[in-house]
């Protein structure tokens, strides 16, 4: 009896070592108390998710329809049905202009495996990686899940948070073995320029030991135009590992599908972690993902300029409220101000607002919206504001933290 309340009183006291040195995502952790406030009957403007608030395109949709009707309702092949493999495939020469054989394709449970199913493949315990900061937030901790060393390239406000070849350069050692990335970045925005990635890819040219996972999951939501894949240049791309996926320009978070292009042994071992852990994706998901790629680019890029004139109008918005350093994003839909103007000042009920999390937190009690600070995304005086949201929302809500912001003294 007394053992099991012991037991009950130490729920952690069982748990691996692994779990206990992970971080709960702080994107769900957030959203997560804005659900408290709103259970509550608080009207909670949620600015912290990544999600697009579109509904996925209806052809899209009806061929999920279709594929149940048809019989799609098996086991999968682990690394994806060869047609979806064969359209990814296409989709990777027209818009990217790479090529890859089915055999360079692995579909997974959304982009999230695929980049834990490459880590997991190439990183052994004290391997370095290197990340470019700011980050996404699960960047780091599928790296300690491989027990891996992360070590942040953290890139400058000044150059709109992209962290530059000379960096990288400085950084590798003989234990680097991978770099990760993404472009259009997730928190910033930021995209690296045709010149930025080859200047990248020369450095990593001279590296051999090095490889480079680039999470271009944001790529059809662009506004400045071209699109570059580390991949495209010639002298790395059998280390470059691509992934990609279809929950945000087609609107298909809850989908779960993503996939990678990368070299034939690459691909192989990412498909054996994989028929150990899930097996195959979803089928119907499958089959609604062929489609997708079958039908262009015309919706994405719909969502694309929607999101465009979002981001337009919340900078015109935050240049209203002092205490804001905001770069220009270039792409995704967010914006990442550097708020470290607030750090110091006193909230009407007398909390001292210390950093960033402590405004963020302030701002979801006060104003009633939901962000994300950026100690997770590795840059501590910065919060992430999701900008996919309607524009009501978005006026509503920059009005509230404007109002909330001037009550701090």
């Amino acid at each position: 009896m007394s053992q099991a309340v012991t037991l009950a009183q130490s729920p952690t006291s069982m748990l691996s070592d692994r779990i206990l040195a992970m971080e709960e995502s702080q994107t769900i952790a957030m959203v997560k108390k804005g659900r408290e406030l709103s259970a509550q009957g608080i009207d909670v403007i949620n600015l912290g998710f990544g999600e697009p608030d579109f509904q996925t395109p209806q052809y899209i949709k009806d061929a999920a329809k279709a594929a149940l009707d048809e019989g799609y309702t098996f086991y999968t092949p682990v690394p994806g049905y060869p047609d979806l493999r064969k359209a990814i495939c296409e989709k990777l020469k027209r818009d990217n202009n790479l090529e890859y054989k089915n055999e360079n394709i692995v579909v997974s449970t959304g982009a999230k495996q695929s980049l834990a199913n490459v880590v997991l493949s190439l990183v052994n315990p004290g391997d370095e990686v290197i990340v470019f900061a700011p980050y996404w937030v699960s960047y780091t901790e599928i790296v300690k899940l491989a027990e891996g060393v992360t070590v942040e390239l953290v890139g400058s406000i000044d150059d709109d948070f992209k962290a530059t070849a000379a960096q990288l350069e400085a950084a590798i050692t003989p234990r680097t073995k991978l770099i990760m990335y993404s472009s259009p970045c997730n928190p910033t925005g930021a995209v690296f320029t045709r010149e930025e990635m080859a200047a990248i890819a020369d450095v990593v040219a001279r590296n051999p030991h090095v490889y480079v996972l680039a999470d271009e999951i944001y790529e059809y939501i662009n506004f400045v135009g071209e699109h570059v894949s580390i991949a495209q240049f010639d002298e790395i791309k059998d280390r470059v590992i691509t992934v990609n996926g279809f929950s945000k320009g087609y609107a298909m978070t809850g989908w779960r599908v993503g996939y990678i292009a990368a070299s034939v042994d690459i691909a192989c071992a990412c498909e054996k972690i994989q028929s150990q852990i899930t097996s195959g994706t979803c089928s119907i998901a499958q089959r609604a993902a062929i489609v997708a790629l079958q039908g262009g680019r015309a919706t994405a890029d719909e969502m694309a300029q929607a999101y465009h004139r979002r981001r337009d109008l919340v900078l015109d918005l935050v240049k209203d409220i002092p205490g804001l350093r905001t770069p220009t994003p270039s792409g995704a839909f967010y914006i990442f101000p550097d708020v470290s103007g607030y750090f110091g000042k006193t909230a009407p009920d007398g909390q001292t607002i210390e950093n960033a999390y402590d405004l963020a937190l302030f701002i979801l009690r006060d104003a009633h919206v939901a962000s994300v600070d950026g100690r997770a995304f590795g840059a501590p005086n910065c919060i992430r504001f999701s900008t996919a949201a309607a524009d009501e929302k978005l006026r509503e809500a920059f009005a509230r933290i404007k109002k909330s912001l001037a009550t701090l003294e």
